[in-house]
């Protein structure tokens, strides 16, 4: 059997093959590609960020919560959270945690197993044992969306009504003291800046159980970004020890 020598333009041709190839596959991937694709890359590119920070705020009628986090790219957290007259700083690393409360700094076990057990700190346990980061959170969010539409630099969508039951269950465990949520529905906005998530906000509503009390509520959480790339954090001693 002879082979034929393989010339130039041979290798044009399989070249020029795998060119179309290329670009085929690109062109189909830019096709696939829609709001919830756009969302989920812009809240990715600030996990590829040095650090950032962000303001958040949840206001459900009388009740009302404010947060000031901060991050890095190490994955080191910090978090300043107000409830009326009460502020709780708390540094998150590896799924580990540092709370200052009245007693000094404390980490979650500790938190969890301590004599006082009021609500407000069963409030504060879960909040922290939950934690997302805002781009963690968009992406979450995102997956909840029926479906999401662009307008300009905004994409909005109405949650899904399982994503909008377990939004609303706030991380609390299922049981005879927390059944699901009833009529829950909410929807959700997304603010993009030259490609990347800038600010998002869940709106939300249903009939919450809280001992034994079934309680309509509605309320809204936003969530600002900001100082991507200038944001510096710093954590004290005490607070460290609890992380490593």
């Amino acid at each position: 059997m002879q082979f034929k020598p393989i010339t130039n333009h041979y290798v044009m041709k399989i070249k020029t093959s795998f060119l179309i190839l290329n670009m085929a596959g690109a062109s189909l991937l830019a096709a696939d590609s829609g709001p919830k694709d756009e969302v989920t890359s812009a809240a990715k590119k600030l996990t590829q960020k040095d650090n950032y920070s962000w303001k958040s705020t949840m206001d459900f009628g009388s009740f009302s919560t404010s947060t000031e986090g901060k991050t890095d790219k190490d994955g080191l957290v910090a978090l300043k959270m107000s409830a009326g007259d009460n502020t709780r700083e708390a540094f998150l690393k590896a799924g580990k945690a540092a709370v200052k409360v009245d007693e000094g700094w404390q980490s979650l076990s500790e938190l969890e197993s301590a004599s006082d057990n009021a609500r407000g700190r069963q409030f504060l346990l879960r909040r922290l044992q939950n934690f997302k980061s805002p781009a963690d959170e968009a992406v979450n969010l995102a997956g909840k969306v029926k479906e999401l539409k662009k307008e300009g630099d905004v994409y909005s969508g109405d949650l899904t009504e399982a994503g909008a039951k377990e939004l609303l269950s706030f991380g609390r465990r299922r049981g005879t003291d927390a059944p699901e949520p009833k009529n829950a529905k909410g929807s959700v906005k997304f603010w993009v800046k030259d490609g990347e998530l800038s600010k998002y906000e869940l709106k939300q509503q249903g009939t919450v159980s809280f001992g034994g009390d079934d309680r309509d509520i509605e309320g809204t959480t936003t969530v600002e970004i900001k100082d991507v790339g200038t944001t510096k954090v710093e954590i004290p001693e005490d607070a460290k020890k609890k992380l490593s």
